[in-house]
């Protein structure tokens, strides 16, 4: 099916470029490269969402690229109105030839996987973007945007360690930039519905045949709908501004959905504030979030709030502290940090707390205009409280050194060439167990070469 994004993929191609050619928008993304480690490959380990955690550089085995195509078609009297679409696609960069098609189906006849069996692609290709942008169009809000279609929208996030914080994007529609007072107001309605698998199974025995054996039923997708309101630029002091904003996730579950989960499905609601402080050119941004229900597992498993846990428990809430930057050290030095604290409270049966913590430093020594030294630092704690008094704990550390080629000095200069080695390393393993090595050793050494861009 993946494959079949490819023929449309090539018609928004052709149909942007028929227009005039120095009108089109081309951006991207991407990254790839080669690495090997002690235990046969490259590997992230430690931890779920191990990057998140301690850091990207040198913890990095895929290849992943975006390409984004756009254009204005119209602009007349002040009213315009602009096509937007992007594809990625992302592979582990095993082999020459990459595609989308499974190399062997191992399912039954109804539907299920079997045990001991895998259906494995190459390369995933996936629509990330198609939508359509108008200014002009609101008499009380000429320079608001007015959007509907599939977006990126308005995210929030931590480089050094890919960590998207505050970010619904998906299928949905919007007016994007409304000015009000010193800031600007923007209002969106975002899809973001959850697969039955992963809330209250795929399939649900609903009795047996005529032989004894059961009769399977298989469940509905879950549909979630989430309101989002924010207001951005609110200026404090010099270099200093403020955004605050509101999610509330709409469940729009089917009566037997909600019999499958003994209503645990509620509405809930994520606030975000954040401060930004410019610091001798760089910035430090300081977030305070708080969620109800479904969010509590957000903060606890490092989500954006465009995963909605609708399946946590009734009465579940959390909240997460983050501070993160790029700061300027004199004209040799720059340094990337994040600090990240979440808490989820009472999100199932015989849970009390689960709490996260992350610590990452990135120092970068700059010799010239295009060779640079990068050292990055991280370590992670989880933690899982249980109403009996019992706790597991899970934690660890990555430290990687690279060498860099980059087209400029700046620590967001791209493209870049990097060779790296990183050391990773468990101190708890509680939950996980020993991460790498097939599960036989708890620390591992990663050596690179990878390349990375956007234009």
């Amino acid at each position: 099916m993946k494959a079949k994004w490819l023929p449309i993929a090539a018609a928004v191609t052709a149909a942007l470029a028929s227009q005039a050619a120095f009108a089109v928008d081309f951006h991207g993304y991407f990254r790839s490269g080669v690495g090997v480690s002690e235990d046969g490959s490259m590997q992230t380990g430690l931890s779920d969402n191990a990057k998140q955690k301690v850091g990207r550089l040198g913890n990095e085995a895929d290849t992943y690229g975006e390409v984004q195509l756009g254009q204005e078609v119209f602009n007349k009297d002040g009213k315009t109105f602009y096509v937007d679409s992007m594809v990625a696609m992302t592979s582990n960069g095993s082999n020459d030839w990459e595609s989308t098609e499974s190399r062997f189906q191992c399912t039954s006849a109804d539907g299920t996987t079997l045990d001991g069996c895998e259906n494995k692609e190459d390369a995933t290709f996936a629509l990330r973007q198609f939508n359509v942008q108008a200014k002009g169009l609101l008499g009380f809000a000429p320079e608001a945007t007015l959007w509907a279609g599939k977006r990126y929208y308005q995210r929030h996030d931590i480089h050094i360690s890919d960590f998207y914080y505050w970010n619904i994007s998906g299928a949905g529609a919007g007016i994007e930039g409304i000015q009000a007072g010193p800031g600007k107001l923007s209002l969106a309605w975002v899809r973001n519905d959850r697969s039955a698998g992963d809330v209250f199974g795929q399939y649900t025995q609903t009795g047996v045949d005529g032989n004894g054996d059961p009769v399977y039923q298989k469940n509905e997708d879950l549909n979630v709908n989430t309101l989002d309101v924010r207001y951005a630029g609110i200026p404090l002091w010099q270099d200093g501004s403020l955004e605050v904003g509101a999610m509330y996730a709409l469940v729009n579950e089917t009566d037997a959905q909600k019999d499958l989960k003994n209503d645990n499905m509620k509405n809930g609601v994520m606030l975000t504030a954040e401060l930004t402080q410019g610091i001798f050119g760089g910035f430090n941004k300081t977030v305070l979030q708080y969620g109800t229900e479904g969010y509590s597992k957000a903060f606890a498993f490092w989500g954006d709030g465009s995963w909605y846990g609708a399946e946590a428990k009734d009465g579940a809430d959390g909240f997460r502290f983050i501070n993160h930057g790029v700061i300027p050290m004199g004209n040799s030095w720059e340094m990337g940090h994040q600090l990240v604290y979440g808490v989820g409270n009472e999100m199932w049966v015989g849970n009390d707390k689960w709490e996260t913590m992350s610590v990452v430093a990135r120092p970068m020594y700059k010799w010239d205009d295009f060779n640079k030294t990068i050292f990055e630092g991280g370590y992670f704690k989880d933690k899982n409280k249980s109403t009996n008094g019992s706790s597991l704990e899970d934690s660890g550390y990555k430290l990687t050194l690279a060498q860099a080629w980059s087209a400029g000095s700046s620590f967001w200069a791209r493209p870049e060439i990097r060779v790296f080695a990183s050391y990773l390393a468990q101190d708890k393993q509680d939950m996980k167990g020993n991460a790498f090595n097939g599960g036989t050793s708890d620390d591992t050494w990663n050596f690179g070469v990878q390349a990375e861009a956007w234009w």
